[in-house]
């Protein structure tokens, strides 16, 4: 791993420390770009371990046209036009997952789509992991983890084996996959929010959840959802939240095995589910 990858955004000022709701985020948007970038680009480098789906690029094209970009267009996604908002699909059958870095780089595993069965569900996944680009929960996190003076001391070149470090966690899923209770929470939260202005069910975040749940995954030791269990708050905790939210926000609280219109089940069928192998 090249400490570059890290080293060469760290940051590109020291005009400095920018407050959000969450606290203090030592890193600017174009610095969220570029580590998003450089991320993709280990990402793509490494197909041992992420491998990029192009069996059918119809499947990712259709989750891009039909269902990724409506969500983007939300009035309440503020960094569209500031961010490199791309959507990648990684095939790995056996994990039950999707991922976002800073810069707007979502990460879809073949997995989760073999196990949703509807758009609305799909939506709502995508909308929760756009939330976290948007709401800039890593940098968050990497700022409030390492401290920053330890980030000012990289900067400065001060501590060489401290940046290494920081870069391998980066890249192995610290800042990336262990998002926090409230990380999680808010990006939840927006996920409703995002699609209130589509076509779909607001909220189908809550359909991966209760699937889980009816399957008995949430308390199982299933290889698939290990992953998942380790890096995300409860599950049904999650359920209800997004209920309440729903609830108080006059919105209809119907559950993943709905055949309402907005919850697109067929199509999701024919386009998605069963054109991946």
């Amino acid at each position: 791993m090249k400490k570059i990858i890290f080293f060469s955004l760290i940051i590109t000022s020291l005009s400095f420390l920018s407050c959000s709701e969450s606290g203090i985020n030592l890193f600017s948007d174009q610095d969220e770009v570029n580590l998003g970038a450089q991320v993709d680009a280990e990402i793509r480098s490494n197909p041992a371990e992420f491998p990029i789906y192009t069996a059918d690029p119809y499947v990712k094209n259709y989750i891009n046209s039909n269902i990724f970009i409506p969500i983007l267009n939300s009035p309440e996604v503020k960094k569209r036009g500031v961010y490199n908002y791309n959507l990648e699909i990684i095939k790995n059958d056996t994990t039950l997952n999707a991922f976002a870095t800073p810069g707007g780089y979502v990460y879809l595993y073949t997995g989760i789509l073999k196990y949703l069965d509807s758009e609305a569900a799909l939506a709502g996944v995508l909308g929760h992991e756009i939330a976290h680009a948007e709401r800039r929960h890593a940098t968050q996190r990497i700022t409030a983890y390492y401290g920053v003076s330890i980030l000012l001391g990289l900067i400065l070149g001060d501590n060489p084996t401290q940046l290494a470090e920081l870069v391998a966690n980066l890249f192995t899923g610290l800042a990336f996959l262990a998002n926090s209770r409230a990380n999680e929470d808010d990006s939840d939260d927006y996920s409703i929010r995002y699609l209130k202005s589509t076509k779909y069910y607001p909220g189908g975040v809550k359909f991966f959840f209760e699937k889980m749940r009816d399957d008995g995954l949430v308390s199982s030791g299933n290889s698939q959802i290990l992953t998942f269990l380790s890096t995300h708050p409860d599950p049904v905790e999650r359920i209800k939240s997004a209920d309440d939210r729903l609830t108080s926000q006059g919105l209809k609280v119907i559950p993943w095995t709905s055949n309402d219109a907005d919850v697109f089940r067929g199509s999701y069928t024919t386009n998605i589910k069963n054109r991946l192998r």
